[in-house]
């Protein structure tokens, strides 16, 4: 068996926010995710340039990451109702590994070298 093309590519890490804890419910159950039409490319972009590409979740004001998914497939044109007419855009699957929500707090020394430094969260 051949190794991966992008084996010595780097791998890419995005914290994915979402408005709802239904949205993440869904995304666990299915397998899927969706997001806005502006991160289509950004996401596209690192799944065909990287060797791996983690989703960490957080639902919005929550204090929490919900768990963190790799990105299994590109971002295609098919959209899913499963999100009713949010404004989201195709739909690309995920491999879940970790379904538990963890505090911020627990990664509270993690900071963000692109981000001026500020916490991850």
């Amino acid at each position: 068996r051949s190794p991966s093309p992008r084996q010595n590519m780097p791998v890419r890490y995005f914290i994915m926010k979402s408005n709802n804890l239904q949205n993440i419910d869904i995304s666990q159950q299915k397998g899927i995710w969706s997001t806005t039409p502006s991160n289509e490319q950004k996401l596209n972009g690192a799944f065909w340039e990287s060797s791996a590409v983690y989703l960490i979740f957080s639902v919005q004001g929550s204090g929490c990451f919900q768990g963190f998914a790799r990105m299994g497939s590109a971002i295609g044109c098919e959209k899913s109702q499963d999100w009713g007419s949010a404004g989201f855009g195709g739909v690309f699957k995920v491999d879940w590994i970790q379904k538990e929500s963890i505090s911020f707090q627990f990664a509270h020394y993690l900071l963000n070298p692109w981000n001026n430094s500020k916490k991850v969260q």
